[in-house]
C-alpha cells in the first residue's frame, strides 16, 4: 500500500517543471538504483509518485537528483529536485458526520 502521494518537480538552467513520468520509472527500478529503502515507491504520472512512510522525502530528492546528474538527464546542466507531499482527500461519501 502506498500511503503517500509525493509530487516531484526538477530544476534545469532555472526552469522549474514535473519530473517527466520516464524519468521516475527508470529510478524507480531497484536494478537502477540498488537502494531498497525506494523499494516502496510507484511512479504514477509526470510529477507524481506515490510512496510508503519509509521513504524519507529529503532523501528521496537527493537520491534522484544525484541519480539523474549521473545520467545527463539536465542536458549538461545540473539537475536539482524538490518534493512536497499532496495531503489525499477524503474518500467520497465520508463527511465526518455521525
Amino acid at each position: 500500500m502506498y500511503a503517500r502521494r509525493l509530487e516531484i518537480e526538477i530544476v534545469v538552467a532555472g526552469e522549474r517543471r514535473p519530473c517527466p513520468l520516464d524519468w521516475l520509472d527508470e529510478f524507480a527500478m531497484r536494478n537502477f538504483t540498488g537502494s531498497a529503502e525506494f523499494d516502496d515507491t510507484l511512479p504514477v504520472a509526470d510529477g507524481q509518485l506515490e510512496a510508503g512512510f519509509r521513504v524519507q522525502p529529503e532523501r528521496l530528492a537527493e537520491a534522484l537528483a544525484a541519480w539523474f546528474n549521473r545520467r545527463g538527464k539536465g542536458a549538461g546542466q545540473p539537475v536539482s529536485v524538490e518534493i512536497r507531499e499532496i495531503p489525499r482527500s477524503s474518500p467520497v461519501g465520508e463527511s465526518g458526520a455521525g
